[in-house]
């Protein structure tokens, strides 16, 4: 499927050594903010209090939110669960107060306004429990690192291989960069994004390798910058269908998903945007500097085999 299609190749590699150099310097600021700042970790990791709380009616989410924070003193996350009348509320345990005390000044707030409210359950996340979670995270994370390797080192030429697990790398800090930049909540979900912004790029990345492997075989006459930028000229119309049509859905969960998808969803969209720029600027020029030529992807053909092939 085409919305339209270029008949000249765009030298996309042409603008390859610059955007690299800024994506070398991000990258290494992304590594430096990790060390220096870290990551607004939520109370899954560092421990906390979760409460479910029934409403006679809707709960007034954002109100409930505003007047939780002005009471403890932090941030809150409240979210419905289950029906529009539950809300889930999430808060770090302040100082030396304990969940209890926590607990009931957070329905002493609630029964100001609702004095029908009622707590359905009280349960406390602890300190262990987020250091596994935590360890867990990293450990999916390397494994999908590890996985998509092994996947590229089988499909495709190693030095293919090696660009995109580069590409990977970028995004991912960059993403996690990002976060620790404008210290914004990193929770589950956004982990979640991050393990899918991994399997994204390297989608992308895929369909720009396997046009390369065809421009390859077919281009008899070109250099690999000229096969590479025609490859990926081939694909544009492709790539701009359906990140567009992904970004639709970010967005929307974004603008209209309330806080719960907030995070989520901005870590999806950033990681989408960079998984797009970093499958052409990145891999594939990376790719290039490693050398990647036309006999690392087409089999040479044996003189036993093509007497075989001769009746």
């Amino acid at each position: 499927m085409e919305l339209f299609r270029i008949h000249k190749t765009i030298p996309f590699m042409k603008y390859s050594k610059i955007l690299n150099a800024i994506s070398f310097i991000s990258f290494f600021i992304a590594i430096g903010l990790l060390a220096v700042r870290g990551l607004t970790f939520s109370i899954e990791f560092t421990g906390g209090l979760v409460m479910e709380v029934n409403y006679p009616d809707a709960v007034p989410v954002q109100e409930l939110r505003v007047d939780l924070e002005k009471a403890t003193g932090g941030e809150v996350q409240v979210v419905n669960f289950g029906t529009a009348r539950d809300a889930q509320i999430r808060l770090p345990l302040k100082g030396n107060k304990t969940s209890a005390q926590m607990s009931e000044e957070v329905m002493k707030v609630i029964h100001e306004k609702v004095p029908e409210a009622q707590l359905r359950r009280t349960e406390f996340v602890g300190p262990q429990v987020g250091e596994e979670l935590a360890t867990d995270g990293l450990t999916a994370l390397l494994l999908v690192i590890v996985g998509i390797m092994i996947y590229l080192a089988f499909r495709f030429e190693w030095k293919f291989a090696v660009a995109a697990i580069i590409a990977n790398m970028h995004d991912v800090f960059l993403v996690l960069g990002v976060f620790s930049l404008f210290q914004w909540e990193f929770s589950l979900p956004v982990l979640a994004a991050v393990l899918a912004v991994l399997g994204y790029s390297v989608n992308e990345s895929v369909i720009i390798f396997d046009r390369c492997r065809e421009c390859f075989r077919k281009i008899r006459k070109g250099t690999p910058v000229e096969i590479v930028d025609t490859a990926i000229t081939q694909t544009i119309s492709r790539t701009v269908i359906t990140h567009s049509s992904t970004l639709m859905v970010t967005l929307s969960m974004f603008f209209f998903g309330g806080p719960a998808l907030h995070y989520f969803a901005l870590a999806l969209t950033i990681g989408i945007l960079l998984g797009v720029y970093s499958s052409v600027f990145v891999s594939a020029a990376i790719a290039l500097y490693l050398g990647v030529k036309r006999e690392d992807l087409v089999k040479k053909v044996r003189k036993d085999e093509i007497s075989d092939m001769v009746p």
